[in-house]
């Protein structure tokens, strides 16, 4: 596994080494003792989820909030997003900045986002299926969000927002500097 570092602490790109011949194609996508080796990361999921969506579907920003934060391992199995995190940790250099890539069934990426950002995607094709695992527990009580168009991060999406399909919940979430952050 190759791992690519990003502007923001802890924020990862993980590439699989992809065995492919006449049959198709074999990846491990998953290694939680070759995760560490490469990136020092020591995971410890315990929660897959799975979405699928359509064309122009937006969907954040979310995350949780002590005592339950989520650390996600993404990946894509059908389609492709344009992933977004913000980085809400309050003592990091990188604060309040936002950072996206590409994840595609096709260049089968994963992005490892630990505790302390805010994420959600855009979906660029006509369908996408989503993976992710957390490294804790969904918990309501914890939940938390921020406005996906707030002007003061400014995020490009990569598709055009006025044709976003996006729920009633994060078109009401509240800007970033009115969200309850506690990182």
């Amino acid at each position: 596994m190759k791992v690519i570092t990003t502007p923001m602490e802890g924020l990862l790109i993980l590439e699989p080494k992809v065995h492919t011949d006449d049959r198709g194609y074999f990846f491990e996508s998953y290694n939680k003792l070759a995760l560490a080796n490469a990136s020092g990361y020591d995971a410890a999921f315990v929660q897959d989820n799975q979405a699928r969506s359509v064309k122009n579907v937006l969907r954040g920003l979310h995350y949780q909030n002590h005592p339950t934060p989520q650390a996600k391992l993404i990946r894509v199995l059908e389609g492709s997003i344009w992933d977004v995190v913000v980085d809400i940790r309050k003592d990091s250099k990188t604060y309040k900045q936002w950072f996206g890539v590409e994840l595609s069934a096709e260049n089968k990426l994963q992005f490892l986002i630990p505790h302390g950002f805010a994420h959600g995607y855009a979906v660029l094709t006509d369908t996408a299926e989503v993976f992710y695992k957390c490294d804790n527990y969904y918990n309501k009580s914890a939940e938390g969000g921020m406005y996906y168009a707030d002007p003061e991060l400014a995020i490009d999406w990569k598709t055009n927002l006025a044709d976003a399909i996006i729920s009633d919940k994060d078109q009401k979430q509240p800007l970033f500097k009115d969200a309850i952050n506690l990182f």
